[in-house]
């Protein structure tokens, strides 16, 4: 009969990971209070930029949401005028663009029924609700009338405040007969 001999030698393979284990940390207990400090100041830099990071990340997401919820909220909004509304209010666009209308005047225009017939409040809407420099179309009229017709700025002044005329204000009037 055979006998099998075993001439490895028996490997402890715990006391192989307490021995790497108790090495590590008597490198730590090694370590000079100065390389200490500088450990712990890297791992404190680390955890700020980490926290940072974690901040601006959150902060993009919260403004990402914001605009989607603001957009949703103008498209609903946007959603729920009247077409009529909204016809108004391109109309009245028309009239301050091409015709360098007042805003009184556009008013008017859209709700005499020798003009556009929309009801008052459609035409309140529209008024409320455009974006327009009006001093600059009083100035544009202004220009206007004292090209094609030679008149003097107190006649062109008092034209672009009359309510039988453009209806502009005061101050848009101004304006114009200062800048013409």
């Amino acid at each position: 009969m055979f006998a099998i001999v075993d001439d490895t030698e028996p490997t402890n393979e715990p006391e192989k990971a307490v021995a790497t284990e108790t090495k590590e940390v008597e490198a730590e207990k090694e370590e000079t209070p100065e390389e200490k400090a500088a450990r712990e100041q890297k791992e404190a830099e680390e955890k700020v930029k980490a926290e940072q990071k974690a901040i601006a990340a959150a902060e993009a997401k919260a403004k990402e949401e914001a605009e989607a919820k603001a957009a949703a909220e103008k498209k609903a909004k946007e959603e729920s005028i009247p077409r009529e509304y909204k016809s108004a209010l391109r109309k009245a666009e028309s009239y301050a663009e091409t015709m360098n209308m007042s805003k009184a005047a556009i008013y008017d225009q859209l709700t005499s029924e020798y003009g556009e017939s929309f009801p008052v409040e459609a035409a309140k809407y529209a008024i409320d609700n455009i974006k327009f420099d009006w001093k600059e179309n009083a100035l544009k009229k202004a220009q206007s009338y004292a090209d094609t017709m030679d008149m003097s700025d107190s006649a062109i002044y008092d034209q672009l405040i009359s309510e039988y005329g453009e209806q502009f204000t005061k101050e848009e009037a101004q304006y114009a007969v200062d800048n013409l």
